[in-house]
């Protein structure tokens, strides 16, 4: 089943408190909490309160966006992160598939992100936390294959992925990457960029669509988070936030959830 959220770094200057009340007046399901301003690595008493606060607004904890880098420790050992996303009551935490592309990283920086990715796939395990790596490039996932690739070699069937559509790829390509990745798929991002411009989502409809039907039959449940907003309008993301919720009800509809 798909399900609706926001990324809260979308609205990185919002308290909780408002952000909370932003999404609940869109209607929106959850919140993606970032670890940078929202609910800082390590901080485990603000983790509690912001997971009260979400909770008390109706909202569910979606994930925890850390910024996390396998395979470098940084910005914070990841028992730390694991312990935050605990606090929040996080069911997965993003994190970041190293800090080179695949061009590149040689062999050895590989197998050293396939080796961390094992370690902390397993500690995450046994909070029931699932990490998931975060679509994007400067990393090991910056491409379809590439990420692809990554997956396989870990080969744990807690380590998962993020997705999002690349800026300036097309929808062919968007879409080879996305049915290659659904084994593994866990949350998407939601934008809509053109020529490196923010623009409504419903503009990306078209794309946004054939996306959907492509996640929706896999049998599990996603969260499909907002981020991006153009011009960091208010406005435009109930907008956003209308556009999505109206293509998941369908689409869960078309697939029987």
């Amino acid at each position: 089943m798909l399900h609706s959220g926001l990324v809260s770094i979308t609205f990185r200057k919002l308290p909780p408190e408002e952000l909370v009340a932003l999404v609940a007046k869109a209607g929106l399901e959850g919140v993606e909490w970032g670890g940078d301003v929202h609910v800082p690595h390590g901080d485990l008493r603000r983790a509690r309160e912001v997971r009260k606060i979400t909770l008390d607004a109706g909202l569910k904890v979606a994930s925890y966006g850390s910024y996390y880098r396998v395979g470098h420790d940084e910005p914070v050992p990841f028992e730390v992160v694991l312990a935050t996303a605990a606090e929040l009551a996080a069911p997965t935490i993003r994190l970041w598939a190293g800090k080179q592309g695949s061009e590149t990283a040689d062999a050895e920086y590989r197998d050293r992100v396939v080796q961390e990715s094992q370690r902390i796939a397993e500690l995450a395990a046994q909070a029931n936390i699932v990490p998931a790596y975060e679509f994007h490039s400067g990393t090991l996932t910056d491409t379809n294959a590439s990420a692809r690739e990554l997956l396989a070699a870990v080969a744990h069937d807690n380590m998962k992925t993020y997705w999002q559509p690349p800026v300036g790829a097309s929808v062919t390509y968007c879409l080879e990457g996305l049915e290659a990745l659904l084994p593994w798929l866990s949350n998407i991002h939601a934008f809509h960029w053109v020529s490196g411009k923010r623009l409504p989502l419903a503009e990306g409809e078209h794309a946004w669509k054939r996306y959907l039907q492509t996640i929706g039959p896999t049998g599990r449940e996603h969260f499909v988070l907002l981020e991006f907003v153009k011009d960091g309008s208010q406005e435009i993301f109930l907008n956003d936030a209308a556009a999505l919720a109206e293509w998941l009800q369908r689409q869960n509809q078309n697939t029987g959830k």
